[in-house]
């Protein structure tokens, strides 16, 4: 792959260079970024064709833009499919009946804003502003619009991803890697740079460790996969770590067909084999790390052959993974979801983070760079919490007091929400805010428990461009929100910075930005001075982190019209470490509690979390409950990416379901042929807490003890109404999956790795539908088995015992944090003895 070759082969007249709007006979042009919605993690360059009557019909990859090279997934590609579907929704609704039955009234957006402001208000006077709830999902462009709303209009720091127990998406590894080494990591395949491939300074990486995400698929967290291509074409080699082979791993120089939740135990080998046989960089070690002694001691005992064992691979496998790794002259670690969900996640994210640091990839070509949100707009993810009062935190719920008392984590914790909602301790929360997020089909870890919990929410709103199962279920007013061609928005994760132009309309559909400033000036006008979304996007690029990093200079319009967008040269440059542009004070050294690298984390330590990497063995597991396994004799893992979907979103599309119609369960041919179930069968998958049903796929890569479910169905074709909710729980794997199962400070989720049984589907079968809206579910949470019987009541009564026990236990966990109180002394003296100086 040559990429300037490809740069001179543009015909830049014809793709208007230097314009972001233009004519070409009755089509308007606009050159702009997707986000989403529909969702996506990325921001692609597009260019948008509209009609004469202002509707979309053409979308296509825009090749002057250097993140995507004109290359659009097929789920971008159909968005003028999903921008004009019919299904949409065109106006504001209220509730006209009871909560699923689908009866709606149409309103105006006044009257809306009418309900929601009276009903705020009175919220705030009665209850206090802490009861209200936020849930945002992932992916469209909220993650600072939601929290700036949250906290300056309605007074809420209870922002989060309501029923997602553990933080288990990306933020494990955010804040991971932030303790080991002071900034988020990404892979180096050339996108901090404008010229992409052809800079000078890039080098592509010789061997990529794909470990627990198929990027090709998820193009996940500001990563698009196809960078791994063209890297591949170049020459990189692949290292795959994944319980399902994939067209990675198929290219692979090495397979590790890991068992799901043990992939801590194999990053601890694969350091025991590198240290052991002396394949570190000793230069780095030596100038840049702090508790490498600790890290050699920590991992002795644990090599390859009793990872293998406990992973269910081959010893030498390992040993030979672990040696490419290290012996490549650059090397990187593309790494995924899988990390959080599973009880080990900072512990695999310590082992990973590790491996980067004793080979001396790390802000290197090829490595794993350091990496901002572009300019500094956003600290962490971008979760919006620069305008959270500090001293507000205290009515944010939490579990996890070590991590949340460090200020890293903007996010309530969701399970003491949950329990909150359910008990109404400490108090009875009275409105939920849903956006971006579809928790029955997809976010909400135990669904037919979140059903159950939600049904107590007196006041319930849901912004969305389709009506859902969830707003189905439990909304009291639904707001139709606009598309990302119909929006005036930024982004900046992780760069360049991005803007987003509006070039088009559908009905009374309103922009996340737009609904949020129309409440936001009703509510509390002294803090919502913009008039408009783009000076919205103006304050959000420029002003709002103006003190240090490398300020945005411009505005929403400047952005746009160079392009849509805007590199940031500090996430640019290699070894920033070496260079003082990481540290605060401008010294060199990584921004950490030690000043470098920390094998041993201070960071770890202070949340009461293991400061070394830590395996720990799924609950529900073969090793840990044997006799279970007997009866339940698959491991079930779930949530791999499609080319079709984003989450729950693209159910509607045509398109999308002539490709997936259904949703698949990956099994073993010789597995299947056992229980009598050829592919395409509907089968039922069923743990002790629940059951669904998807359609088998057969398939030789995937163990034969093993079995892969398909995440966020839900069938917009079916039935609205209750018992249905368009299918959300026939498919749904969260019947099974269960809230307040969580690793070390309350950080990660068993929720991939859990014992199964399979069977066939026959006809007349109960449907889950049925059964939870019906019946009150499976019964073994404390909600919906309250009917007022003495079996009942007793059958509460332990599920609440047992719930309050895991409360007590994960306090415990917070208790174990050590104090560090004279932490900079120590750093004082270390910085002093290592440069020469007298230590006051």
């Amino acid at each position: 792959m040559d990429y300037q070759e490809f740069l001179d082969s543009i015909d830049r007249k014809a793709y208007h260079e230097g314009e972001w709007r233009w004519q070409e006979g009755d089509l308007t042009v606009t050159r702009t970024n997707h986000w989403s919605p529909p969702g996506c993690h990325n921001g692609c360059g597009v260019l948008l064709s509209v009609d004469k009557d202002g509707k979309l019909v053409h979308i296509e990859g825009d090749p002057l833009a250097p993140f995507n090279g004109g290359k659009l997934c097929m789920r971008c590609l159909d968005m003028v499919e999903a921008v004009n579907h019919p299904d949409r929704l065109k106006y504001p609704l209220k509730r006209a009946g009871e909560r699923g039955e689908n009866k709606w009234e149409r309103i105006t957006w006044d009257e809306a804003y009418d309900i929601i402001v009276e009903k705020v208000n009175w919220i705030k006077e009665t209850h206090g502003s802490h009861t209200i709830i936020f849930d945002h999902g992932t992916g469209r462009n909220i993650g600072w619009q939601l929290p700036l709303f949250a906290s300056t209009a309605l007074e809420t720091p209870n922002v989060c991803n309501f029923g997602f127990t553990g933080f288990a998406c990306y933020l494990p590894r955010m804040i991971g890697a932030s303790a080991k080494m002071g900034e988020m990591t990404i892979i180096d395949v050339s996108e901090t740079h404008e010229m992409r491939y052809a800079a000078d300074t890039f080098r592509r990486p010789d061997v990529i460790m794909v470990w627990g995400n198929e990027p090709l698929k998820a193009n996940a967290d500001g990563f698009l996969g196809h960078w791994i291509v063209e890297c591949m074409q170049m020459g990189s080699k692949i290292i795959s770590i994944d319980p399902r082979l994939t067209w990675l791993g198929s290219r692979a120089e090495y397979f590790l067909q890991v068992r799901p939740g043990t992939d801590a135990a194999l990053g601890i080998a694969m350091l025991n084999t590198i240290i052991n046989e002396d394949l570190v960089d000793h230069d780095f070690i030596d100038k840049w790390g702090y508790g490498y002694e600790q890290l050699v001691e920590s991992v002795q005992g644990k090599d390859a052959d009793w990872a293998a064992e406990i992973c269910g691979l081959d010893a030498d496998d390992i040993r030979g993974a672990a040696r490419l790794y290290a012996t490549a002259e650059s090397a990187s670690i593309q790494w995924g979801l899988a990390f959080e969900q599973q009880l080990s996640a900072l512990g695999v994210t310590a082992a990973a983070c590790d491996l980067m640091g004793v080979t001396g990839n790390i802000d290197n070509p090829g490595g794993n760079l350091l990496i901002k949100c572009a300019f500094d707009i956003e600290k962490r993810y971008g979760l919006g919490d620069f305008k959270i009062p500090r001293e507000e935190y205290a009515g944010k719920m939490t579990l996890s007091a070590g991590i949340e008392s460090s200020d890293i984590v903007a996010c309530a914790a969701t399970d003491p929400l949950l329990h909150a909602v359910e008990t109404g301790d400490p108090f009875q929360p009275q409105m939920l805010w849903i956006e971006s997020a579809n928790p029955l089909a997809c976010s909400g870890m135990d669904a037919p428990r979140m059903y159950e919990a939600m049904n107590k929410i007196p006041f319930i709103v849901v912004a969305d461009p389709f009506m859902t199962p969830t707003a189905v279920a439990h909304a009291d007013i639904v707001l139709p929100v606009a598309m990302s061609c119909e929006r005036n928005a930024v982004r900046t994760w992780w760069t360049p910075a991005r803007s987003i132009s509006k070039c088009t309309s559908y009905y009374e559909a309103k922009s996340d930005e737009q609904i949020i400033l129309d409440l936001g000036k009703r509510l509390k006008p002294e803090n919502w001075p913009w008039k408009d979304d783009k000076e919205l996007s103006t304050w959000y690029l420029c002003d709002q982190y103006a003190e240090g990093g490398t300020r945005y200079e411009g505005d929403f319009e400047e952005l746009q019209a160079r392009g849509g967008y805007k590199y940031d040269p500090w996430d640019a440059e290699y070894y920033k470490y070496e260079k003082g542009m990481c540290r605060p004070d401008g010294q060199p050294g990584f921004d950490t509690a030690t000043g470098r690298f920390e094998f041993w984390s201070w960071g770890y330590n202070h949340w009461g979390v293991d400061p070394m990497p830590y395996h720990i063995e799924p609950k529900d597991s073969p090793v840990s409950t044997p006799e279970k396994f007997k009866e339940y004799p698959f491991i079930a893992t779930s949530g791999g990416r499609s080319c079709e979907f984003f989450h729950s979103e693209h159910r509607q599309l045509e398109t999308m379901r002539e490709f997936h119609p259904y949703p698949l369960v990956t099994i073993h041919p010789e597995a299947a042929a056992e229980y009598g179930i050829e592919d395409g069968d509907w089968v039922w998958i069923e743990s002790t807490h629940g059951r669904c049903r998807q359609k088998a796929f057969l398939f030789p890569g995937i163990k034969k003890d093993t079995i892969h479910m398909e995440h966020a169905w839900w069938y917009p074709e079916e039935e609205a109404a209750e018992p249905s909710l368009f299918g959300v729980f026939d498919s749904n794997i969260n019947n099974m999956t269960l809230n307040f199962e969580t690793g070390q400070g309350g950080i990660g989720s068993g929720i991939k790795s859990f014992l199964a049984r399979i069977y066939k589907y026959e006809p007349g079968d109960q449907m889950p539908g049925e059964k939870v809206t019906r019946e009150g579910g499976w019964g073994d949470y404390i909600v919906g088995v309250m009917a007022g019987d003495a079996e009942s009541a007793a059958q509460a009564a332990e599920g609440n015992a047992k719930l309050m026990k895991q409360l007590e236990d994960a306090k415990r966990v917070q208790a174990m944090k050590v104090e560090d109180a004279d932490m900079q002394g120590r750093n004082a003296l270390i910085y002093a003895k290592e440069h020469g100086e007298a230590a006051e």
